[in-house]
């Protein structure tokens, strides 16, 4: 993750760590906030705490989004803090609907000029954002909203598995990954197992994002925690508890910072720093999928 964050990221880079609600790469941002990049322009469905955590060290000039909160439990108080007062800097926000921004990573990852979307009719969201635009229905319909397409300098995607080449699968709630994958001009796949190619070959309906447009892979066991990877790990809901209470100071927050990330050298220290039984109650338990026969290839 050194490497790839040092080879892939500068500052001023607009970046996407995606994942909704699973498949969210902590220990990316971790990384880019280790490495101290400044002026990012942080992309994201749901920014959670990944970027809560990111805008509290101080490496975001600017957010675009859609939903902003801690699931479940409240608001983001760094996130807050950096709007409303400019600690630890300004953060300037663009904010969509969840639609609105699957559509721009639709339209970044098919290379179209806009995407069109019905669903701001009623909105107020068009007058906070004068990129949320209408044109006219070329066939007669009148006068439809449309988004900018979103092509983020770089992309870190989480997903359980690859093989060596890049070839990566998915399976549970997938979010918008595969589109972000596509969009992105440089993509970092993080993965729990790189497996041999022909276990990528036997299931193929999994590979949602090919070898071809991976710039590099990481190997990374728990890379995904306190969000969760399907079948490798649950969603550690206690950390997101614990968070509101830390982010509402500043102070506490950068003491969490200093602790969780700036005094540790890796992923493999935060995991140890977590320690095993931390590790081992978030055993997802066992629901096998059934098997599928593909039927032998030439």
């Amino acid at each position: 993750m050194k490497e790839a964050v040092s080879r892939f990221v500068s500052d001023g880079d607009s970046v996407a760590i995606e994942g909704f609600t699973a498949f969210i790469c902590f220990a990316a941002a971790h990384e880019i906030i280790r490495q101290r990049r400044q002026d990012l322009t942080l992309c994201r469905l749901t920014p959670d705490l990944v970027y809560d955590q990111m805008v509290a060290a101080g490496v975001a000039g600017k957010l675009v989004f859609s939903y902003l909160g801690n699931p479940g439990v409240g608001s983001l108080h760094s996130i807050r803090r950096a709007v409303e007062k400019g600690i630890p800097r300004p953060l300037e926000i663009e904010e969509y609907s969840h639609f609105g921004m699957v559509g721009r990573y639709l339209a970044g990852a098919s290379n179209l000029p806009f995407f069109p979307l019905r669903s701001y009719t009623g909105s107020d969201l068009p007058k906070a954002n004068d990129h949320i635009r209408s044109v006219e229905d070329p066939y007669g319909n009148g006068p439809i909203a449309v988004v900018p397409p979103l092509k983020p300098d770089v992309a870190f995607i989480h997903a359980q598995r690859s093989d060596s080449v890049g070839n990566t699968q998915l399976w549970g709630l997938v979010g918008v990954q595969k589109e972000v994958a596509f969009a992105a001009d440089r993509l970092i796949v993080i993965v729990e197992e790189v497996v041999d190619e022909m276990v990528i070959r036997r299931d193929p309906n999994r590979t949602l994002i090919p070898g071809l447009i991976v710039d590099a892979i990481v190997h990374e066991p728990f890379g995904a925690h306190p969000s969760y990877v399907q079948g490798y790990y649950d969603r550690d809901n206690a950390f997101y508890l614990a968070w509101d209470k830390v982010s509402r100071d500043q102070k506490a927050t950068e003491g969490w910072l200093q602790e969780w990330v700036y005094d540790l050298p890796d992923r493999a220290a935060y995991l140890q720093k977590l320690g095993r039984e931390k590790l081992d109650e978030l055993a997802p338990g066992l629901m096998m999928a059934e098997a599928v026969n593909y039927g032998r290839y030439a």
